[in-house]
Order: structure tokens, then C-alpha cells, then sequence
């Protein structure tokens, strides 16, 4: 009986060990869970407000509805969903089928309204239930089927997560962060009143004001869609930028989506072209050129030469008529939009210089917006560029851009030789203190500001001609005075010279043949008003296949540039210097 008891002593010991040793993390972690009740406090999502304060983005109370099966006996089953099926828009079939399972909580429905809420609990089904969710909401756009600069903000997923623009860039910073509240219940699930509960309050989310001026985005947003629609283009994005700043003041892309029911647009419509899109920029890409020209004192505005066809390692590259110009300056040459031209300033400045002046200018690199999905396609190293590569390089072929990357490129300009970042939020405002910590763009001088006042001056002539010169290229945006057949614009003279800007038309990649086809992407970029500019307003449009006298920059991306510039002009009521 002694060996007897001792045996069964030394098993008890050995089991008092096992559970109280070995086992104790899994056993107490056990006990935990069904003793302890820990509830998830959601935090606030941070507001996106635009420049003048009002609310773009925000969250609003909204209910979901609910259904424990258990409860609702099963010949009631129908009835329920017969009930239900009209207040929440589903057919009753279906809700029959999310109710006739072995389970204590099945979602009917996310995002009801306070209404609708009220209807359900009336009918006074054991059962349903309804619990508090926010849903975030996105204004109106005056373009039909979508929402107010939805590219530039994105969207919240049905996680709560922010994708795309602004949304997906600082989707941390807007979503706070969650908090929890623990209590101790009995066998029953009762919270045992003498328990001591822990929590752990939510940090909610920080606001964001934007740079965005709502009378500008308003009226880009309807200017492109029109322009897209009349032209049959594929697509079209147009952006405002302050020139000292680098801040966004407008940025619409077409065909757009509505962020309110993000879930019924295409991949293509989310997306953000003006970040996510690589292009050929085209003769846009002049003004680049040309800065490297003027900086690094190889030409000059009277700079005269015999223009012509160039023939370089077997290729001839002609300009955009197949003539030869003769002897005429490099004024003629930005005005006239002559690649000839552009490429007689790369060579004067030797590919180590021209090569050097691209990467100044960011092209091939990131701009550091802070929008979500940025790309960018780095040009080759210097040494794997032919001669033919840099030649098209100089009037935008063969290399690959972002439109934000050209808007920077060309605000470098009208800023006085200084790049400066892009941001969409200008300020992070803490919701707890109303502190303000503001966004503090990157700025790099990549020019010299006489050069760069040069330039700026040489574009207006592309606008106004400065000489007895045919019209420049973009006279479509000329405030100062109308030219045939365009006698209908309204002439206003003080605009002389006062307008800088440069076309662009370049030809597409035909996918299947890997050649250029006969489809181009038309674009504007310019500033105003020199010598100090304010803005600077680039347009493109992707694609265009009906045009009213050409398919080119300056017949159908400039219309629409002079449109926005316009509404800007008399919204910011601007005057000529």
C-alpha cells in the first residue's frame, strides 16, 4: 500500500509539473480567451480637406447589418428574408441562403443608412442586428459617373485600407491607429463588475490639406472631359502646378471613376496616368533641350545655322513638313517646333552635357510626389546612348516620362532654373492638438536664372511671335491677339508676350509591331505670366483619332490648356507684369 501510494504521489507530482510547468503558457493563453472580452475601438480616419478648408474626403456613420441564425427559428427563415429582401435591396433567396447556417454571425449587409437601420430593427425579428461602421465619402464631380478629383485622392477599401492617391500614399497617417478595451466575464459572458478593464484608447487619424484650388480642379475636370470626348481620345490628364511652390492646385485625369462605388470601375480608370502612365513626350521635351543649350552657353536666341535634314549612322531624321529650312536661329527653331533644330543643339553640346542636362531635369526619375504608384523609367546609361538615341532623345522620342515628370521638368523653368518637388498636401494637421506640420518640398538650382528667363521669354514667341515669323506652334493659347482661322478668340493685348509654352506630338508604339504607328499623344506645357509666373498648366491627351484640323499639340491639347488657363487667370485674378 506504501509503494502503492508513492507511485500514485509521483504521478500526481508529475502532472502538477506538466500543467503547471510545460503547459502553463498554452493554459493560461486558454483561459484568457474564454475569460477575457477584447473589443477593437476603431479610430477616426483623418479628413482630406482642399486649400480653402472644405472636406474632399470624409468618414460618416453608417450601419451593418447583421443576422444570428441560432436565433431565428427555422419555418421563420423565410419570412425574415422576404422582409428583409426590399429594405436592403438583395433578393430573399439569397439572404435565405446567408441565414440557413450553423453560425452565430453572418453579415447581410456593410454601409446602410440610419433609414434603413430604423426599418430593419422595426420589424422586430429576434436575431438581426445592427452595428455601428463608417464609410468614406467622396464629393460630386461635375462629369457625370464620377467623383471630385477621385484620381488624385483614391479610394478606402472595404478593409480600410487607402489605395491609390492620396489615399494609398499616406494611408498610416489617415488611418490612425486602432484601439482595444479588455474586461474579464463569467462562465455566462457577463462582464464581472469588481474586473478591472483595460484600455487602450484609439490615436485618430491626422487630417490632410491639400494644396488642390476647387474653382481650377472644377473646371480642369470639365475641360478635359470634353476635350477627350470631341477628340475620341483614349485618354487625357491635365495638372496645375504653383510654380514656386511645386504645390498641386488642380489634377484630373479622363475617363475617371467614382470613389464613392470604386468597385464597378476598371483597372484602367483607377489608376492614376499622370503617375503611373510612362509616354514619349515629345516635342515638349525641347524645352529641356534648349535649357541645357542655353546653360551651358552653346547657343543663343539669334544663334543662326543652316537647317536641314540630319543623317546620322545611316538614319535621316527630317522635321514635322520634310523641308529643309535654311539658315534661320534657334528662335525660329522653338517657335516652328523644329527637331532638325533640336538636334543641332544636342550636338553643340556634346552627348556628356546633353546626357548630364536630362538627368538635372529629372528625366528618368522619380519626381518624389506623394501620390501612390508613381513609376518611372530611367534613361540608359550615358555610354550605352548612340548618337541616333540622343539625336530623337532631343525632341522626345525614344525616351519614356511620366506627364508629372515633364510638368516638373518644364515648372523648373518658369521657376527660375530651380526644380521643386510636387506634393499634393501642403499641410498634416495633428486632430488632437490642431497642430500643423507642413510638407517642405525638395528643391534642387539646375540652372542658371538669367538662362532660364532666356528660355522662358524665347517660349512666349512660340505663343506671340516675337518677330516677323510665321505663327508659332502654339498659338492656339494666345490671349493677345486671334489668328486665322481662329478670328473668334477675344483678343487681349496686354497678354503680349506674356504667355510661355511649348507643343508636343508624339507618335505611339503600335503594340503588335513594336514600330511607331500613326496614332500620337498630343500634349501642351506652359506658364504664366512671364516674367513671373504663377502657375504652370500642362494638358495631354492620349490618343486622339477625331480632330478638327490636325491631330496635333498645338489643334487639340492647346485648346483646352488655354480653357483652364483662362478660368485660373480670372479665378486668381491674375495680371499681366
Amino acid at each position: 500500500m506504501l509503494a502503492l501510494l508513492l507511485v500514485c504521489a509521483l504521478a500526481l507530482t508529475v502532472r502538477l509539473l506538466d500543467v503547471q510547468v510545460r503547459q502553463h503558457a498554452t493554459l493560461a493563453a486558454d483561459a484568457a480567451a474564454q475569460q477575457q472580452s477584447v473589443v477593437t475601438i476603431p479610430a477616426t480616419r483623418g479628413r482630406i480637406l482642399d486649400r480653402t478648408g472644405r472636406v474632399l474626403a470624409s468618414d460618416v456613420r453608417v450601419w451593418e447589418v447583421f443576422a444570428d441564425p441560432g436565433l431565428i427559428p427555422a419555418d421563420r427563415r423565410a419570412d425574415v428574408a422576404g422582409s428583409l429582401a426590399p429594405i436592403l435591396n438583395m433578393g430573399p433567396g439569397h439572404i435565405r441562403d446567408l441565414i440557413n447556417v450553423q453560425s452565430q454571425f453572418v453579415v447581410l449587409a456593410h454601409g446602410v443608412s440610419d433609414a434603413i437601420k430604423a426599418k430593419v430593427t422595426g420589424l422586430g425579428y429576434s436575431g438581426l442586428g445592427t452595428t455601428e461602421e463608417n464609410k468614406r465619402v467622396y464629393n460630386e464631380s461635375p462629369v457625370p459617373g464620377t467623383s471630385f478629383a477621385s484620381n488624385l485622392l483614391g479610394f478606402v477599401d472595404a478593409s480600410g485600407n487607402g489605395q491609390y492617391g492620396v489615399e494609398g500614399y499616406y494611408n498610416s497617417t489617415l488611418g490612425g491607429r486602432d484601439g482595444q478595451s479588455a474586461t474579464i466575464q463569467d462562465s455566462a459572458g457577463n462582464t464581472i463588475a469588481l474586473s478591472h478593464e483595460k484600455t487602450v484608447p484609439p490615436q485618430n487619424g491626422s487630417d490632410l490639406q491639400l494644396g488642390l484650388d476647387p474653382q481650377v480642379q472644377y473646371w480642369a475636370e470639365q475641360a478635359l472631359a470634353q476635350g477627350v470626348t470631341s477628340s475620341k481620345a483614349q485618354s487625357g490628364t491635365a495638372m496645375v502646378m504653383d510654380v514656386k511652390t511645386g504645390a498641386i492646385r488642380a489634377w484630373a485625369d479622363y475617363p475617371s471613376y467614382d470613389a464613392n462605388n470604386y468597385a464597378t470601375a476598371s483597372y484602367a480608370d483607377l489608376k492614376d496616368a499622370a503617375v503611373s502612365d510612362l509616354y514619349e513626350p515629345g516635342s515638349v521635351m525641347k524645352t529641356v533641350t534648349f535649357a541645357g543649350g542655353l546653360d551651358q552657353h552653346v547657343i543663343t536666341p539669334n544663334y543662326a545655322f543652316d537647317e536641314g535634314p540630319v543623317n546620322i549612322d545611316g538614319f535621316t531624321i527630317k522635321d514635322w513638313d520634310f523641308q529643309a529650312h535654311g539658315r534661320i536661329t534657334m528662335q525660329y527653331v522653338l517657335e516652328q517646333s523644329l527637331n532638325d533644330g533640336a538636334i543641332k543643339v544636342m550636338q553643340l553640346m556634346g552627348m556628356d552635357s546633353f546626357y548630364r542636362n536630362l538627368l538635372a531635369f529629372g528625366i528618368g526619375a522619380p519626381t518624389g510626389i506623394d501620390l501612390a504608384g508613381e513609376v518611372n523609367q530611367p534613361i540608359p546609361p550615358e555610354p550605352q546612348m548612340t548618337p541616333v538615341d540622343a539625336a530623337v532623345a532631343s525632341f522626345g522620342q525614344g525616351v519614356e516620362t511620366t506627364p508629372v515628370e515633364m510638368l516638373a521638368a518644364t515648372n523648373a523653368v518658369a521657376n527660375g532654373g530651380v526644380w521643386v518637388q510636387p506634393h499634393a498636401v501642403e499641410d498634416t494637421i495633428n486632430p488632437a492638438t490642431g497642430v500643423r506640420t507642413p510638407f517642405v518640398p525638395v528643391t534642387r538650382r539646375i540652372m542658371d536664372p538669367t538662362d532660364a528667363a532666356t528660355l522662358a521669354h524665347m517660349l512666349t514667341g512660340v505663343v506671340d511671335v516675337l518677330s516677323p515669323h510665321p505663327v508659332g506652334s502654339g498659338f492656339e493659347v494666345s490671349l493677345a491677339k486671334p489668328y486665322p482661322p481662329h478670328e473668334d478668340l477675344t483678343p487681349l493685348p496686354q497678354w503680349l508676350n506674356r504667355i510661355a509654352g511649348k507643343t508636343g506630338t508624339a507618335s505611339e508604339v503600335d503594340a503588335a509591331t513594336g514600330q511607331y504607328g500613326s496614332l500620337v499623344d498630343v500634349s501642351f506645357i506652359g506658364f504664366l505670366p512671364v516674367p513671373n509666373p504663377q502657375f504652370t498648366l500642362m494638358v495631354l491627351l492620349q490618343k486622339p483619332t477625331v480632330c478638327t484640323i490636325s491631330c496635333e499639340g498645338a489643334y487639340v491639347a492647346a485648346p483646352i490648356w488655354k480653357q483652364i488657363a483662362v478660368q485660373t487667370i480670372d479665378a486668381w485674378r491674375i495680371e499681366p507684369n
